[in-house]
């Protein structure tokens, strides 16, 4: 499950089934909210699907909405939340090492990657806590913000990471890829209708979903 936007206020939540790839449901929404999935969540059970696992970005709050059921973080999203910290040319090596690590998640297993962001970590630890004062407020913080939101990142979602290796008898993915392709080429055709009203927008994506 994910969210795509196509307006500043105007976004398509998508729930999708890995197994068929049949497109199961889709909301209209203003905003991506954790309530919404769980309504999403909800409403296929009261149609009697049986939730096998959820892949989804790892918005805040959204792993603890659904503790009895199989959690896999994107892995592509993971990479990006990295990337978006470091850019994709770290200039420090602790950044470049980070960054390097955070593509291997699709190359390798729980245990090893545990393994290896906890190498670096200790390698890292003391540069990844140095902090600096404000001259004017007289408040310290972390000097490299960037690369320590990186990590916590990773180890924050490393829970979540490599489910999919705990139930490859279900065929769960490890990225959201499939939904996110949907998206590109909803975009891609609502860039080629762009005199459309929001209402034509609306029922031409309720329209593409369908097909």
């Amino acid at each position: 499950m994910d969210t795509t936007y196509w307006g500043r206020e105007h976004g398509t939540m998508l729930f999708k089934d890995a197994i068929t790839n049949e497109n199961l449901l889709k909301y209209n929404v203003g905003n991506e909210t954790v309530e919404k999935y769980s309504a999403g969540i909800a409403e296929l059970k009261s149609r009697g699907y049986e939730i096998l696992g959820i892949v989804c970005d790892g918005r805040r709050g959204l792993f603890n909405a659904f503790p009895d059921i199989p959690i896999q973080m994107c892995q592509f999203h993971q990479q990006k939340i990295v990337t978006t910290r470091l850019t994709k040319r770290p200039k420090t090596e602790p950044g470049k090492e980070l960054r390097s690590l955070s593509l291997m998640l699709t190359k390798t297993d729980r245990e090893s990657f545990e393994g290896a962001l906890g190498l670096w970590h200790e390698k890292w630890e003391s540069y990844l806590n140095e902090r600096t004062t404000d001259e004017e407020t007289g408040r310290s913080h972390y000097k490299h913000k960037p690369l320590k939101s990186a990590y916590l990142s990773l180890k924050r979602n490393l829970p979540y990471l490599f489910t999919y290796l705990d139930h490859m008898d279900i065929g769960m993915p490890n990225t959201t890829n499939a939904i996110d392709g949907h998206f590109s080429e909803l975009k891609t055709k609502l860039r080629v209708h762009n005199g459309l009203s929001q209402k034509q927008k609306q029922k031409f994506i309720t329209e593409f979903f369908k097909a």
